[in-house]
């Protein structure tokens, strides 16, 4: 598919420069040729000879793909799009898993709610993958007890020590400033992205409460300054959420849908290797 030669394209060479300044091998001086990244290109070298050249680097050795997913009450809501959160989450998680595995990446699952551990080590070969997406898919479920993320990223830690790159995937609220240590924690551990799930309008018709079956009401609907209200404090929430990615250097994306996913997993691929370079 498209996306998926186009994201094993953003992927490649990833791993370069996680370690800054101590993992990345310097292999050799090249000739730029169109196409060639500019952010490749050896300044000083290039001026010296009056021609671009760009650094080669040795390729270093994959990173374990984990997914850690928020299999929470709340994530078998209604997405912004009207789909199934759920079916939003797993989709994305698993065009990552799909591109991480056609580069030889091994994956691996851990998915949490606060009674409830799934997990799954990385390992690599298609079986492997097809078993993680069943797994996933098999742990939402519409009667499963509230998220937990701290006990998701608890999990992650202790389960495994080795770097990785942890996918953590959850609702548009989450990682919170309550969850900020857990998330920094996390990261100077392991290399972080976060893909999220924008919530349905509260206001709408389509809405209702998955731990209660509550809806708004009728009688409510359509009262511009109640709307307002409601939209300024979900702004305001994932105004937070995106300040506490930021303070720990987290790169992440809002979905409304599995269509606008991948929009924004391109977008999400192509900053992390700018961020990385």
């Amino acid at each position: 598919m498209p996306f998926n030669q186009r994201a094993v394209g953003l992927l490649d060479g990833r791993h370069l420069s996680i370690y800054r300044g101590q993992g990345q091998d310097f292999d050799d001086l090249s000739l730029y040729s169109p196409g060639d990244d500019v952010g490749d290109i050896d300044w000083k070298s290039s001026a010296r000879s009056g021609i671009p050249v760009i650094k080669r680097y040795v390729r270093q050795n994959n990173l374990d793909v984990i997914l850690a997913v928020d299999t929470g009450i709340a994530m078998s809501a209604t997405a912004a799009s009207g789909e199934p959160k759920a079916e939003v989450a797993g989709f994305a998680a698993a065009v990552l898993a799909f591109v991480a595995h056609d580069r030889g990446d091994r994956v691996g699952l851990v998915a949490v709610d606060a009674e409830r551990t799934v997990l799954l080590p990385a390992r690599g070969g298609s079986a492997h993958l097809e078993l993680v997406l069943r797994r996933l898919e098999a742990a939402y479920d519409g009667a499963a007890p509230a998220g937990d993320l701290d006990r998701l990223v608890e999990r992650v830690l202790t389960l495994f020590p080795r770097r990785a790159l942890v996918v953590l995937v959850t609702d548009e609220e989450r990682p919170g400033p309550e969850h900020a240590h857990m998330l920094r924690l996390l990261r100077t551990r392991h290399e972080v992205l976060v893909l999220a799930v924008a919530n349905v309008d509260p206001t709408g018709a389509r809405a209702h409460d998955v731990e209660d079956g509550r809806t708004w009401p009728a009688f409510l609907r359509g009262r511009a300054g109640l709307d307002r209200a409601v939209t300024d404090a979900r702004a305001e929430r994932r105004a937070r959420a995106a300040q506490v990615l930021r303070d720990a250097r987290v790169l992440g994306v809002v979905m409304a849908g599995t269509d606008d996913a991948l929009t924004q997993l391109i977008a999400m691929l192509g900053q992390r290797r700018h961020a990385l370079r």
